[in-house]
């Protein structure tokens, strides 16, 4: 497409292709209303754009991965533990990048191993959840940098079996402490919570593994928090079942019992939502939010803080395993007036320890406007609330009054030792079963809050102390639903209150989630942000981003002062000079609204039309406007084009002709070409093509003619080649036609022959016999040579020399054997002298192994030696034994790649009508795989439909009996499976209803060998005896009745009831001993009716209960 930026050209507008572009408002600079005038003068708090905020923020990702919700900081090893939906990682502080971890030596099976082929064999083998390298012999496996915790398979379809959903079905992180050398941590791990203690340097080595009811929640969106005391006792707040109607704050672990609120009973946990734990002295502090119990018009959510005595071993016979110093205040965080604004859902804490005060984010109902809040409150303010008298209703019907508090200066004291209850809490424990709501409500440091923010929710706050020029400030962190965080001061300067300092995108334009946890390192000064998808590092001060002395003391930032000796903003600690270094921290900082205009996208192509003077065409035409944004207060105007055209329609026209071209023959009659082409424009977009040839041609050499021709006459015959044997030339020949000047050769060579001549032999005569050496008992040996001469050549005199030949004799020194010598030789033997000294030949040591002939499955190798330590001179006697060794080795089979066995024969069809299946199997055992070759790939089970034929008389199976309706009575259903039955199919009723039976009463009657068509009118000793065992069963079975109730009642009265955990040995304790709550037998009340009666008096919620006893 060739696009014209539109500035000279001229587009009219006529007709319906016209498109019609309102230039005029976008290239001229706007003039500005005066409500735009009024937004120009208008304050706002300065914000840090992503792509600004970018460059200084490290970010972590794993593919797959989501719901980073979990931080935990440990400084001393410089990491970041995260918990995440299946996983749990080890980040360094410096970047957030995953921390290695070593190479381990481990023995490889290939059970360990799938789906590597696709891997470089040099690289070896490598599996999702760990890597093994294979090097020759050596296996490795480097531990994988992310800590996998998922549920297994059998936990996902129980939890999907239930109805939970399979997003649900997974572990997701709740509990996430680092104390010590270990990590503790807590999953959901698909409704089946699970706990583990781990080492903090390798997150996938488990030291201890427990169960996590009543330390973690079932359903991943409860909110719980825990805490773990230095004695390593564990506070958690949480559910305890898997419908979540049974909150809990929870002692266990550590050397003491494990302790509970009351359960079931709303007055101390009506729906609570924890929000944080914190172990403050004699005390463990827990801060939540729940529906109001004392509020008595309508329903409402309080904000609370509870506290319980960390040497608190609950009462004797009242209270037993229950919290005897279980106490909860309100906290109140509002604005000021005649009627006070309240914001009372509790979101966010954060505890200074340095300065006793807790801050906390409040925002208002979900439902209601949106409205947020932050909150400071100081350790005195709760501890004189505890101090205060209590509230507490004497019934249902009575209103909640003030009490007086027994004991007013409680500091979770003992009675002394030599009291036969030692060891327990002052409370008198009847005062500890009724008192635990506090009438006082806990105040905030200051009337107002510190910041409130309307039409938007708060969800995550941290606060950092920063020495400034005069003072200190506390800098708050405040994490939004959107997705941003904002930075304010903690001042009771009114000019600074709710004062942002900035507000920080930390997710790309258009992108919104909430921040899931915040955690701040004030050693490092940086910030830690837990989002669904990942987690960042912002740090907390940026100085070095404000270059002019305005910049850095109009930002108003604690972090930041300007240093007039270097010129630049620095931080306090990098100032040259302290009196040097200035701040201007006296009123909220204010963004600069100016902004310069930036063209918008284009839109859409559409017809145009163009006029050149002469014609009109059409074209293509798109728009965009100065509007993203467009200049307001003071911005630049936009710079571009704002019309973009293409595709205009052109008619095309010849260019000039070429010149002719060379003849096409240097004599004789040729031709001439010359040509034009229709680009003079080319035709584009619809427009005409040229009128006429492209190409002409003429004549030319008409009067040239050729000379006679000069060529090579044909190729005479080859002569004879010029040897036999042995390989040799032939030639042949040819003349050049009338003239001399052909070109190339007149002679053309080529071998022939190629085939090898015969050997000839020839040998020489026997060179005479000569001595070689002297024995030692006289006798001599002799030896004589000849040589062999051999020639392959068609001339038989050209030979060369050939191997030579030795023959020995042996002489005896009597005469016995004729042996002719020279003369010389005679003189040499009877002097008995030798010419040089006889020496035998010795083995050299042995040369290395070669390699192995086969890699697998029985090779062999070889080494040698040489007769050369010495070598045989002289005729000596050669080396005995042999020069070469040979050894098995690679006994090991080889690989065997796995292959399918043939597949069984199908199944019998799994019903005989309505449609059923039938499958067939196969194993991988055909060979099965071995040494590490790859398993077999396909399926094991196929499965195929069978007998989907409706059922005899069309009706599919009843359903089951459904609840008992108000009139006490209860149905079931089914339906018809054919369409469109006939008179033999589906008769009779699709419903069935019968009456609810309630408290039956199983009676067994004895065997009776009666015939069955005895007369039943009679009544004889079978009926007697019948009656009787009925009635002596039945009366038991209502005195047991009785007596349950009974109890039932009178403990509901003591609101004392205490039911842990219905798993059995859902605890960890340390030592040999059993505790209490592990003796009890585990029952399981399941609701099975309910029936409302209405009388004159109060209503009876009346329920039948079913109940089963695991011995």
């Amino acid at each position: 497409m060739v696009v014209s930026r539109l500035k000279a050209i001229s587009l009219s507008l006529p007709s319906l292709f016209l498109l019609a572009f309102h230039l005029s408002a976008s290239q001229n600079v706007p003039e500005y209303s005066e409500a735009e005038h009024q937004q120009c003068v208008r304050k706002e708090h300065p914000t840090i754009a992503f792509e600004d905020l970018k460059p200084w923020v490290s970010n972590f990702t794993y593919p797959g991965v989501n719901d980073f919700s979990q931080l935990a900081l440990d400084a001393n090893r410089n990491q970041l533990i995260v918990g995440a939906r299946n996983y749990l990682f080890r980040l360094s502080l410096h970047n957030v990048s995953l921390i290695q971890q070593d190479v381990i030596p481990i023995l490889w099976h290939y059970k360990s191993l799938s789906n590597f082929s696709s891997l470089p064999v040099s690289l070896g083998f490598v599996h999702p959840s760990s890597i093994l390298i294979r090097f020759s012999s050596l296996q490795c496996k480097i531990t994988s940098k992310a800590t996998s915790w998922g549920s297994d398979e059998d936990t996902k379809r129980s939890c999907q079996s239930k109805g939970k959903t399979e997003e649900e079905c997974q572990n997701y992180v709740r509990v996430l402490i680092v104390y010590g050398k270990k990590v503790f941590t807590c999953g959901t791990n698909a409704f089946s919570p699970v706990c583990s203690s781990r080492q903090v340097g390798n997150l996938s080595k488990i030291i201890d593994r427990i169960n996590g009811v009543a330390r973690c929640p079932y359903d991943p969106r409860h909110n719980s928090t825990a805490v773990i005391t230095s004695r390593g006792e564990l506070y958690a707040a949480t559910v305890i079942d898997f419908s979540g109607r049974d909150p809990v704050i929870y002692r266990s672990l550590g050397n003491v019992p494990p302790l509970r609120t009351a359960q079931y009973n709303s007055k101390w946990l009506n729906e609570p939502n924890f929000i944080a734990a914190y172990d403050i002295g004699l005390f463990t502090y827990f801060f939540f939010r729940e529906n109001a119990v004392e509020h008595d018009c309508g329903k409402t959510v309080y904000s609370r803080v509870a506290r319980v005595c960390k040497n608190d071993i609950g009462g004797r016979f009242l209270l037993e395993d229950t919290w005897t110093t279980f106490m909860k205040a309100r906290l109140n965080c509002s604005r000021a007036g005649e009627i006070p604004f309240y914001y009372n859902e509790l979101q966010s804490t954060f505890y200074l320890p340095e300065q006793d005060l807790i801050y906390g984010v409040f925002t208002t109902n979900v439902n209601s406007i949106a409205a947020s809040a932050v909150c400071a409150f100081n350790l005195s303010a709760i501890t004189q609330a505890f101090n205060g008298p209590f509230r507490y209703q004497e019934n249902p019907r009575s209103a909640w009054l003030p009490t007086a508090n027994p004991i007013p200066n409680f500091q979770c004291g003992t009675l002394s030792d030599d009291s036969p209850n030692e060891n327990l809490t002052e409370r008198v424990l009847q005062d500890a079963q009724r008192l635990f709501l506090m009438n006082d409500v806990v105040q905030p440091v200051t009337v107002d809050p510190y910041v409130t923010q309307d039409s938007i929710r708060f969800s995550k706050l941290v606060v950092d102390i920063v020495q400034g020029k005069d003072t200190l400030y506390h800098v708050m962190y405040i994490g939004t639903e959107y997705g941003t965080i904002l930075k304010a001061l903690s001042t009771t300067n009114r000019s600074l209150r709710s004062c942002y300092l900035e507000e920080m995108q930390i997710l790309p334009d258009g992108q919104r989630e909430a921040i899931k946890s915040l955690q701040i390192l004030h050693s490092d000064r940086s910030l830690f942000v837990g989002l669904n998808n990942g987690v960042l590092k912002i740090p907390l001060e940026r100085c070095s981003m404000y270059r002019t002395e305005g910049e850095c003391l109009g930002a108003r930032d604690p972090y930041c002062g300007w240093d007039s000796k270097q010129k630049q903003c620095t931080t306090i600690e990098d100032s040259s000079n302290m009196s040097l270094w200035t701040q201007n921290i006296t009123e909220c900082p204010v963004k600069n609204l100016t902004t310069n205009g930036r063209l918008g996208p284009w839109s859409p192509w559409q017809p145009c039309e163009h006029s050149d003077g002469d014609s009109t065409g059409s074209c293509m035409c798109r728009s965009r406007s100065c509007d993203s944004p467009r200049p307001r207060c003071g911005g630049r105007s936009c710079e571009g084009a704002r019309i973009e055209v293409a595709n205009c329609s052109r008619n095309g026209a010849w260019t000039p002709w070429s010149s002719w071209a060379s003849c096409s023959t240097s004599c004789g009659i040729g031709f001439q070409v010359r040509q034009r082409s229709c680009s003079n424009p080319a035709p584009r977009y619809g427009g005409r093509v040229c009128v006429g040839q492209s190409r002409e041609e003429r004549f030319c050499n008409e009067n040239s003619p050729c000379p006679l021709p000069i060529f090579w006459s044909s190729w005479g015959p080859w002569n004879k080649c010029s040897v036999n044997c042995g390989g040799g030339i032939h030639s042949r020949q040819r003349s050049c036609e009338n003239g001399n000047t052909c070109p190339g050769c007149a002679v053309e060579y080529k071998t022939c022959n190629p085939e090898s001549c015969p050997e000839v032999r020839r040998n020489t005569p026997w060179t005479p016999w000569m001595p070689v050496n002297i024995t030692q008992n006289g006798a001599r040996q002799e030896q004589r040579f000849r040589y062999t001469c051999r020639a392959q050549l068609s001339d038989p005199h050209e030979l060369q020399f050939g191997r030579k030949k030795t023959e020995s004799r042996f002489c005896p020194n009597d005469g016995s054997a004729m042996c002719e010598t020279d003369s010389l030789v005679d003189d040499l033997l009877k002097t008995g002298k030798t010419s040089a000294r006889i020496i035998n030949g010795g083995w050299s040591f042995w040369g290395a192994w070669s390699s192995c002939s086969r890699d697998c499955e029985l090779g062999f190798r070889i080494r040698k030696r040489t007769c050369t330590n010495p070598e045989p001179k002289n005729g000596g006697l050669p080396c005995v034994g042999s020069a070469m060794e040979y050894q098995d080795c690679n006994p090991h089979p080889c690989p065997v790649k796995g292959s399918w066995s043939c597949w069984t024969p199908w199944s019998q069809c799994s019903a005989t009508c309505g449609g059923g299946h039938y499958q067939r199997t196969r194993t991988c055992t055909n060979p099965a795989p071995s040494s590490g070759e790859d398993i077999c790939i396909g399926l094991h089970t196929e499965e195929a439909l069978c007998n989907t034929h409706p059922c005899e008389g069309g009706w599919s199976e009843w359903s089951e009996w459904s609840l008992c309706n108000e009139e006490g009575i209860q149905y079931r259903s089914r339906y018809c499976d054919v369409h469109s039955p006939d008179s033999s199919q589906c008769v009779g009723n699709s419903t069935q209803y019968q009456d609810c039976l309630y408290n039956e009463i199983p009676v067994i009657l004895p065997a009776s060998s009666i015939d069955e068509n005895t007369n039943c009118g009679g009544f004889s000793l079978i009926h007697l005896i019948a009656t009787g065992v009925s009635c002596f069963f039945g009366s038991s079975l209502l005195t047991f009745v009785i007596y349950v109730y009974c109890q039932r009642c009178q403990r509901q009265s003591q609101e004392s009831t205490v039911i842990h955990p219905t798993t059995p040995n859902h605890l960890h304790y340390k030592g040999n001993t059993t505790p209490k709550n592990e003796k009890y037998t585990p029952m399981e009340f399941k609701l099975t009716e309910v029936t409302h009666l209405i009388s004159g008096g109060p209503n009876l919620d009346i329920y039948q209960w079913r109940w089963r006893s695991d011995t």
